[in-house]
């Protein structure tokens, strides 16, 4: 719909007089001005194409979040949240403003909409850009109005993305580069310049959320959930990339409630977002058909290669980037709670799940975890890269993420440990560690990873409750619980003791591995916080 600046509230936030002004456009006209502007073609089964430029990931280094008096005191203040002042945060929003007022025969885009699917806890959120491209993906990945949901809509944060505008002056300002991504978290607005990618936009609301939900005490979470058919026994699925967050949690027979971020209320667990952002470097129809299937019309791939004449996509080519990418509104999933027309909220979880790909070989299969354990590992976010995953890395390295997913987090990550701990104990939840790495040799013996099979095996023993049928035994390093025999899986592979052939070398490995966490631990200055106690001993 064609609306003024004026009309909309714009000018409040200095874009003043803009006429040319498009609010919440239709998919088919953001389209039809994405190939008319030059932005990108139409490609596999009527899905758009579009390439994000120089930046085909998100720039870590480049966001700030400002240093100001409402929020200063509560920041995890650091590599992930780097201050800036706020006369340099004005300088760049005039920047900003101007670009916008003085090009304003072009089309300006808002998208005004919701981050959070329980209407309780939903934040109002507007997004003004100037490629329709940019319009099109936070259409997708956000929640998108019903009728009459825009009646008297007041934005509660808003991005403005000019990434067409370059900071020339960033070495006098002291930050990273011609790109910037600033918050402030006061004025409840953030500018993005320098950088066309989109995902700046979604994951900018996640750490916006990260900063307003812990202080309601509702806990902000980077995972995936599923249900049962009848949207019953909620599950939560936590870990880092390579570790099987996205195949463990899709499941014929569980509708999937969102597969990235979620929130854990008094009410229940909600999905942040109205689409999916997956990877598709590598994708096969076969073995991720959810994925496949989900491009189409709506649809709209970022980086992928393809012929110029056919359209047709290689997805095995990595030469644009191996972060390519397809965002999509959560009702391309069939098999999920909102393509059954329903919201994506659920209960509470009556199960969760970390997921981890342990390279060394040293955690067993499946664990039980007490909630001082749970806290210690969700703040530790561990998993281990593996020889070829990425450039440089020859042998097994381990990887923390604080709460699985250190980048988006405002607060320190023992805020969200604490929330995890305390809606663990008041609705009875069980947490339960699965490797789906390596059992008994670590990965440079030669030996393979973990069966995925038997890995689906452990986790439907879990979410069907067969687990707690077992008997358990401690685990010597890490104190876990780990079930001595569980349906037909051999019990010798269950306890990293028994799995292993030379033991000496699995003692070593795990008590270097065991340095590892607790090194890894230090930079948290946790003082003598009991959770501590819940950390592997040597």
């Amino acid at each position: 719909m064609k609306i003024t600046g004026n009309e909309l509230g714009l000018d409040n936030i200095g874009l003043i007089n803009l006429k040319n002004v498009y609010q919440n456009s239709s998919v088919k006209t953001l389209v039809n001005d994405i190939v008319n502007n030059g932005e990108g073609v139409i490609g596999l089964r009527g899905a758009t194409m579009v390439d994000t430029g120089i930046y085909t990931g998100r720039s870590p280094k480049d966001k700030y979040i400002v240093d100001e008096p409402s929020s200063s005191n509560k920041i995890w203040w650091g590599d992930v949240n780097r201050k800036i002042s706020e006369d340099v945060f004005d300088t760049l929003y005039r920047k900003v403003v101007d670009y916008y007022n003085n090009s304003d025969e072009s089309k300006t885009y808002v998208f005004d909409g919701f981050a959070g699917a329980d209407s309780d806890y939903s934040l109002n959120v507007r997004l003004v850009a100037k490629k329709a491209w940019q319009a099109h993906f936070v259409h997708n990945m956000f929640i998108r109005p019903g009728e009459g949901e825009l009646d008297g809509f007041l934005p509660e944060f808003t991005i403005i993305n000019a990434s067409d505008v370059a900071n020339e002056d960033y070495e006098s300002m002291g930050m990273n580069s011609e790109t910037f991504i600033l918050f402030h978290l006061g004025k409840r607005i953030a500018i993005i310049g320098g950088t066309e990618y989109g995902g700046e936009m979604k994951k900018g609301i996640f750490s916006v959320l990260h900063y307003l939900l812990p202080q309601q005490d509702i806990l902000s979470m980077h995972c995936s959930a599923n249900v049962y058919l009848d949207g019953g026994n909620p599950a939560i699925f936590f870990g880092l990339s390579g570790t099987g967050k996205t195949t463990l949690s899709t499941d014929p027979v569980r509708p999937l409630i969102g597969d990235d971020e979620h929130g854990w209320s008094d009410n229940g667990i909600f999905n942040f977002e109205g689409g999916c952002y997956a990877k598709v470097i590598n994708l096969n129809k076969e073995e991720e058909p959810d994925i496949y299937n989900a491009i189409r019309e709506g649809a709209l791939l970022e980086n992928v290669v393809y012929d110029t004449e056919t359209k047709e996509i290689d997805f095995t080519d990595g030469s644009k980037t191996e972060n390519t990418r397809v965002s999509y509104p959560l009702n391309h999933i069939d098999n999920s709670v909102n393509g059954q027309g329903k919201p994506s909220i659920a209960g509470h979880p009556e199960k969760i799940i970390f997921l981890t790909c342990d390279a060394y070989g040293v955690f067993p299969p499946v664990a039980k975890l007490s909630a001082e354990q749970a806290m210690y590992h969700f703040i530790s976010g561990y998993t281990a890269k593996v020889a070829g995953t990425e450039l440089g890395v020859t042998e097994p390295t381990s990887t923390f993420s604080p709460c699985f997913g250190g980048p988006f987090l405002t607060l320190h990550p023992l805020r969200y440990a604490e929330l995890l701990k305390e809606k663990m104990e008041k609705y009875d939840v069980n947490v339960y560690m699965v490797n789906t790495g390596w059992v008994g040799a670590s990965a440079k013996s030669g030996a393979n990873r973990f069966s995925l099979p038997k890995t689906r095996d452990i986790v439907n023993s879990i979410l069907g409750g067969q687990i707690e049928e077992s008997k358990f035994e401690i685990d010597p390093y890490f104190g876990f619980q780990i079930p001595k025999t569980l349906g037909d899986i051999d019990s010798n592979l269950l306890n990293p003791v028994r799995a292993w052939n030379n033991l000496n070398e699995y003692h070593a490995t795990a008590k270097d591995l065991v340095r590892k966490f607790q090194e890894n631990y230090k930079q948290y200055d946790l003082g003598d916080v009991a959770v501590l106690n819940a950390g592997p001993m040597i």
